[in-house]
């Protein structure tokens, strides 16, 4: 009796390996997840966890410090649990990988010519790049058969027109590949996939969609296609973050350097893993714990953070020419009515209105009878558009129509 064919999908980060496991089904082969886990604390002590798609978790495993270093021990450690869990081959896997410059601009199957250009692009995203392509590299050595395909954050965006991508520098560095790139694309595409699919009346709908979490940006589609974002050259660019700045004046940079005697490392972490949330509360990046503080300066971070997503709500209409449709989506924007209600209350000039009762219980759709502005909640999921993006890549490959 033949295995169950599986998708793996791998969302590698510094100190964490995410993962997820998708199963075919029937005639059109839908696929559904079945296993979701991760290893954190890499490079310390690693600890494994696997859930079912019930969130039962299904296993534990904890390694020494020496263990946690070795890359590879964990990775093995996952692939051979997954196989072992059932009776299932892994037929592909397909990996989220922040950068996939000007040029690639949808899923590619992995080969080592296509490795060699997304290691190239790794000084356009060092701190996320070299942490995506670590699996890809793992599996090639371990699992040489097994077809890999990489999905990128920046692909969605790369349908923008030249003024959304273009800053005003010379054009000899514009050239050279320093423009704006934008980030969270995968779900981005998959949120537009959910809300447009049946909906003929929003097919040519000029959408705002907040994706907001510890990572926070915004984007603006039209047509079904990404026309505008608010994270531009790197994922540090927009919006205040759980640790990260969003825009910031570039003179601070330089004051920082010249007058503070910072450091290029110094100034990297103070706008990467020192600021945002954290930095404006003095407390957290967690935007639960500051909602329930009775701090001044947790309320400051959070109408800072409410009101400069609503500021980015109105660029993206202006880029469009009119809002017809909001949507909130990832971590706060799924779960914080708070937040919605909020950002929302400084957008009824353009003709957002929630539904208090709607909002507060979270549902699909969270606008006020007679709001101007259908406001939607679209709970994203990045790993399936990945397992989405490998099935149709690979399908034909791995005996799949």
């Amino acid at each position: 009796m033949s295995k169950q064919p599986v998708y793996v999908v791998m969302n590698a980060g510094s100190s964490s390996l995410k993962f997820s496991v998708f199963e075919p089904h029937g005639e059109t082969e839908e696929l559904s997840s079945i296993l979701n886990g991760q290893i954190s604390g890499i490079g310390e002590q690693a600890k494994f966890v696997v859930k079912d798609a019930n969130r039962t978790v299904l296993a534990k495993h904890t390694w020494s410090q020496e263990e946690s270093a070795c890359r590879d021990t964990l990775l093995q450690y996952v692939l051979t649990w997954i196989e072992n869990a059932g009776d299932y081959e892994i037929v592909a896997a397909g990996h989220r990988v922040v950068h996939g410059g000007k040029h690639i601009t949808r899923p590619v199957q992995v080969t080592p010519a296509v490795l060699a250009e997304l290691d190239a692009l790794t000084p356009l995203a060092p701190l996320h790049q070299p942490h995506n392509l670590a699996p890809i590299r793992l599996l090639a050595e371990k699992k040489p058969g097994l077809a890999q395909v990489a999905c990128f954050d920046t692909a969605f965006h790369s349908t923008q027109p030249w003024v959304a991508r273009t800053f005003a520098l010379p054009r000899s560095l514009t050239e050279e590949g320093v423009c704006s790139y934008g980030f969270h694309g995968l779900s981005y595409e998959y949120v537009t996939q959910t809300l447009l699919t049946g909906r003929t009346d929003l097919a040519d709908a000029r959408i705002v969609i907040c994706h907001l979490g510890n990572g926070s940006s915004l984007c603006a589609v039209k047509n079904g296609r990404s026309v505008d974002t608010t994270m531009g050259f790197t994922a540090l660019d927009g919006v205040p973050m759980g640790t990260r700045t969003g825009s910031i004046d570039p003179g601070v940079i330089i004051y920082l350097m010249r007058e503070k005697k910072m450091d290029l490392e110094s100034v990297e972490d103070l706008l990467y893993r020192q600021s945002g949330l954290l930095g404006i509360s003095g407390i957290s990046n967690d935007m639960k714990v500051l909602q329930e503080s009775d701090n001044a300066e947790a309320r400051q971070a959070v109408d800072l953070f409410c009101f400069r997503v609503a500021k980015e709500v109105a660029a993206m209409a202006s880029t469009m020419g009119g809002l017809d449709v909001l949507v909130f989506t990832a971590g706060i924007g799924e779960n914080s009515p708070e937040i919605r209600a909020n950002i929302s209350e400084r957008l009824e000039w353009l003709g957002v209105k929630l539904c208090d009762k709607a909002n507060v219980e979270s549902r699909y759709y969270i606008s006020a009878h007679d709001s101007k502005v259908p406001v939607f909640v679209v709970p994203t999921n990045e790993e399936l558009m990945i397992a989405k993006h490998a099935q149709a890549i690979l399908s034909p490959a791995v005996g799949h129509a």
